[in-house]
């Protein structure tokens, strides 16, 4: 039964949208009619495919978040491996989720599986809610005959790409915060409370301490310049903006990332985690290794990373080893390398980028846990040494001053 959008007004004036099966529009209008609402508009949910980007876009802002798709590719999993026909399973979970834009989006794919197509091509339609990978392997479960076990292994590594995404969103949130109030305390004593202070020391013809004067000096500078450094600094931000999108650009900033000490190794920690994992989930749902390559290079964030991984791809296809084509780039760690090698040899190469997934996930966690652990001692140092010195600029004229009054 097809399905249909409809947008109509109810019987207290307001607005409504949804999605309702019927076997025809008219039927549709009927069924609003009969709960006392007035149709303005039906349309078939199929034809979103026709529109698919962009109207999935308008409604979702670009596509579906992590949580999203691991719930649904875990509920269609469960559905699937219960014997369900496929077109009832997206029904099921269409009816399950709450947004309605979601609900449109499901429904336009079930009505595609309806009309023939694999449910690979039918998500191909939204690549924006599914994508490269996603479609890549759900297609590998459909030729293979396991799709059940396919979208399972699909849920597994969505969940555990949004926990390891939260993860490091929490242990970041208080940093950034402890650093915006530092500096809005700052700003505001050298706005704020410096010159109010200095005030009683202009009365005095007495020459003040050097950390005085720099004090002084200080809070003009913020008080006069301040605003107007921040505007170009806004202006700057838009300006800057289109450059850091022309690929050159972006090449030189990656190659700057990979050869800062600290940064380069979560830079290259974090690609290489994700590209492991990525490449395991292929390879055991059965997509071929060269192909596998070609997908795991484009979830890279690094464009010398992703143009290692397909430098490396191309030496396998020549009937190279993945281990040595993927050294030779230097931006992978060695135990990983000597894990894919192991991999290969074995002939179970699945397993071990997945070991080495889990491996260089819990590495990079442990170092960011280290890295947050250290910022807020020193955050706290370098705010107690700024109030340090804004006191000791205070306080030494006054007691200059009562020395001169004794």
């Amino acid at each position: 039964m097809p399905a249909f959008e409809y947008v109509s007004v109810d019987s207290n004036g307001r607005k409504q949208k949804g999605v309702l099966e019927a076997d025809s529009a008219r039927q549709v209008r009927q069924q609003l009619r009969d709960k006392g609402w007035l149709p303005v508009s039906v349309e078939p949910a199929a034809s979103e495919h026709k529109q698919g980007k962009s109207r999935f876009a308008l409604f979702s802002g670009g596509g579906m978040s992590a949580y999203e798709l691991a719930l649904i590719t875990r509920q269609l999993a469960t559905l699937i491996q219960a014997g369900i026909p496929v077109e009832e399973c997206i029904r099921a979970v269409s009816r399950q989720t709450e947004r309605p834009a979601l609900q449109s989006l499901l429904l336009a794919v079930r009505a595609r599986v309806i009309e023939g197509y694999t449910l690979a091509q039918s998500m191909s339609e939204f690549p924006q809610a599914f994508p490269e990978l996603y479609r890549a392997t759900v297609a590998a479960g459909e030729k293979s005959g396991h799709l059940d076990l396919v979208l399972n292994q699909l849920a597994d590594y969505t969940e555990s790409r949004y926990d390891t995404q939260k993860k490091i969103q929490g242990a970041m949130i208080y940093p950034v915060i402890l650093t915006v109030l530092a500096l809005l305390i700052v700003i505001g004593l050298l706005t704020y409370v410096v010159p109010d202070i200095v005030r009683v020391f202009e009365s005095s013809k007495q020459e003040l301490p050097f950390l005085t004067r720099g004090l002084i000096a200080l809070s003009a500078f913020v008080k006069t310049v301040g605003p107007w450094l921040l505007l170009a600094l806004v202006i700057a931000g838009f300006m800057v903006r289109p450059m850091l999108k022309q690929e050159k650009t972006r090449y030189r900033i990656h190659g700057w990332q990979l050869r800062m000490p600290l940064i380069g190794k979560l830079v290259r920690g974090a690609n290489a985690s994700r590209f492991a994992s990525t490449l395991s989930i292929l390879t055991r749902s059965g997509v071929p290794l060269v192909e596998a390559l070609r997908i795991a290079a484009e979830v890279s964030s690094n464009l010398l990373i992703r143009d290692a991984i397909r430098q490396a791809a191309v030496k396998v296809t020549e009937g190279g080893s993945l281990a040595r084509a993927l050294e030779e780039s230097g931006y992978f760690p060695p135990m990983m390398m000597q894990m894919i090698s192991s991999g290969e040899q074995s002939g179970e190469l699945d397993e071990m980028l997945s070991r080495a997934a889990v491996m260089q996930e819990k590495e990079l966690s442990s170092l960011i846990t280290t890295l947050v652990g250290l910022f807020e001692p020193m955050m706290l140092l370098v705010m107690a040494g700024v109030v340090l010195m804004i006191v000791l600029a205070i306080m030494l004229p006054i007691l200059s001053m009562n020395n001169l009054v004794k």
